[in-house]
């Protein structure tokens, strides 16, 4: 077991923070991280490249999301500790590696994090259309932000009821959407080819609102994240990968097939959440109120479990001597404050970007900080192909959850993102996302060149001296 032995030197430095989590509260963060934003406003952009074809686009997207889970999985089941994917490549791929995959994706969780709130402010509109969207940025993220510097726990209980909350609501909008569609002849899947036809913008307008449906399922990988922190990793892990992969992409795909045959997309792309305008089109008393009340929870509750991850992958990066020593300390909680306070710097830009950009903040958070998402995609697939080679080359033993299909699984995974990647730069809306993101990651590269090669593989700092 020699990669364990090296691994444990990983695992070792990040000691400190408190396995509180139940499986549970895991399970509930998995699929509640990746029911936000992405789904309840991103959607309408999706619809709006792909159309009815978007149900296409977020079926692709699921098949990706539920090869990296099964990657992921295997690899957390192996190793668990909170600096995760990150601390995977920097053993199985290099040093260079994980120091490029923890940045990038902090710096893109950061940047998620300023679309969730921002979306908050959005929200907020529909009852209070006078009212500054910045107010609403400060006091939520206010609010966020106490409840992390609490303690894991703390987190743990208000993301499992921010997630009950958005399951149980999707779920009765379901309900109600499939009532209305099967019991009224003016709804139904006819408004699938009635306006444009089922690919009203062609292959390529399904293909891109994949990249979109790729952004929406995001944090999915922060059960990964979690499981440093869980009281029961291994079970914790395997419970909530079979459960949220099931029901995430049948909540997506039924969702967005029922506000299809509800609203014709040519309206549901435009304007505000599809969701709301599905009881407004129904007529409902109230019910486009509950359904606003519903996405600002869900809005909150990514944006609770962003600002958790970033944390954790600031507290790997410094406890590998890749960032301050003082974002590594912790708090009697057992808390990176420091790291906590750094990582609500997205909120700032989001503040900012709210007050210069109202109309057009979003999509521009977005397209930013979708590089760091697919690049760490696409390394968890290669960290996955290195793990598994090396695990059997070094007689690691058996692995008690194992991915399928590899390596052809594994390849297709990474080649899917690759492409996806590289499909950005060929839209108006994400042109951005290489634009930013290549000169981003060769920044990263020529710094860790410049200040870290020298010491070696990492720097394994004694996870006594970090504490406070």
């Amino acid at each position: 077991m020699q990669q364990q032995k090296g691994f444990g030197q990983i695992a070792e430095r990040e000691q400190g923070l408190k396995r509180r989590l139940t499986s549970g509260q895991m399970s509930m963060i998995a699929i509640g991280g990746a029911i936000g934003t992405g789904l309840f406003l991103g959607s309408k952009f999706a619809i709006g490249f792909a159309g009815p074809s978007v149900i296409i686009s977020y079926a692709i997207g699921g098949l990706i999301t539920l090869l990296l889970m099964g990657c992921l999985a295997e690899m957390t089941v192996a190793h668990s500790t909170s600096g995760s994917f990150g601390a995977y490549a920097e053993h199985y791929v290099g040093p260079l590696a994980g120091f490029l995959v923890r940045y990038a994706y902090w710096s893109c969780v950061v940047l998620a994090v300023g679309t969730e709130v921002t979306a908050v402010a959005e929200y907020m509109k529909f009852w209070f259309p006078d009212v500054p969207g910045w107010q609403w940025v400060c006091l939520f993220s206010a609010a966020l932000i106490f409840i992390n510097a609490m303690s894991v726990k703390t987190f743990g209980t208000v993301e499992y009821w921010f997630s009950t909350i958005k399951i149980t609501a999707i779920v009765a909008f379901i309900i109600l959407g499939a009532y209305v569609v099967w019991g009224s002849p003016q709804y139904g899947t006819a408004l699938y080819t009635s306006h444009g036809g089922f690919f009203p913008n062609g292959v390529w307008g399904m293909w891109i609102a994949v990249v979109i449906s790729i952004f929406s399922y995001l944090s999915v990988e922060m059960i990964a994240v979690a499981a440093g922190e869980a009281e029961d990793p291994e079970r914790a892990v395997k419970q909530a990968f079979r459960a949220t992969i099931v029901r995430l992409v049948v909540f997506y795909l039924l969702t967005l097939a029922l506000i299809l045959a509800i609203v014709p997309w040519d309206e549901a792309g435009k304007g505000g959440s599809p969701f709301v305008k599905v009881m407004q089109a129904l007529e409902i008393p109230g019910a486009a109120g509950v359904i606003n009340f519903i996405v600002l929870v869900a809005a909150l509750s990514a944006m609770n479990s962003q600002l958790y991850i970033t944390t954790r992958m600031m507290f790997s990066l410094s406890r590998a001597g890749h960032a301050p020593s003082a974002l590594g300390r912790l708090s009697r909680n057992g808390t990176p404050l420091n790291a906590l306070l750094l990582s609500t710097s997205g909120i700032a830009i989001a503040a900012v970007l709210n007050v210069l950009y109202p109309e057009t903040s979003f999509t521009l958070m977005m397209a930013i900080s979708m590089f760091g998402a697919l690049f760490t995609w696409m390394m968890i697939f290669v960290t996955h192909y290195c793990f598994r080679r090396r695990w059997a080359r070094e007689g690691g033993g058996h692995l008690s959850f194992r991915m399928p299909g590899f390596p052809v699984l594994t390849l297709l995974g990474a080649g899917a993102m690759l492409a996806i990647l590289a499909t950005t730069y060929f839209t108006s809306v994400f042109k951005m996302t290489l634009v930013f993101g290549v000169p981003f990651l060769l920044v990263l590269a020529a710094l860790y060149q410049l200040l870290f090669r020298r010491r070696g593989e990492t720097v394994a700092l004694t996870p006594r001296s970090q504490r406070s």
